[in-house]
């Protein structure tokens, strides 16, 4: 018998409604292909904090993409963004009625970024949040802006230079 997931999204809510939305899409099997290079600034004896990153191939393909999103969807903005290594984080707002809905804009995304690298690099579902209110917004813009810096404190970090080798 297959596990079946627990639908975590709201029910009768309408995710085409202006609103924003913090979106976290991981790469299937949390694989960190989408930064290359990584420049840690030593801080302490064992404890290094990256200081600048540069998107790999695939990270590049993602960051078009990211960036394409208010051309093909015109009511819908991306405010604010990061591309980590085995995931990314979004705040979309959608600013006017009758949009598309935040699934088909994920879908479509990561449908046109499979499609350009040649395989699907995605885990099958995405992560989503309405925000609602102006604090959790700033809460969820700053937590982006920060997460590159505390990337060695995260659960799925990984010593990125062993993957610059391969």
């Amino acid at each position: 018998m297959l596990h079946k997931r627990k639908d975590y999204r709201l029910k009768n809510y309408d995710y085409s409604s202006p609103n924003a939305y913090f979106i976290t899409i991981c790469m299937k099997d949390r694989n960190p292909i989408l930064w290359s290079h990584i420049s840690y600034d030593n801080v302490g004896a064992a404890i290094g904090r990256p200081v600048s990153y540069e998107l790999s191939p695939y990270g590049k393909v993602v960051d078009s993409a990211i960036n394409n999103i208010s051309t093909f969807y015109p009511k819908i903005n991306v405010d604010k963004y990061v591309i980590m290594p085995n995931h990314i984080h979004l705040i979309l707002s959608i600013h006017e009625k009758n949009a598309p809905k935040i699934s088909t804009v994920i879908n479509q995304m990561k449908g046109h970024v499979s499609k350009q690298i040649g395989f699907s690099p995605w885990q099958k579902l995405y992560h989503d949040r309405i925000i609602r209110d102006e604090e959790e917004y700033l809460n969820k813009w700053q937590y982006i802006e920060d997460n590159p810096l505390k990337w060695n404190e995260d659960e799925d970090y990984v010593n990125l230079q062993y993957f610059e080798s391969l």
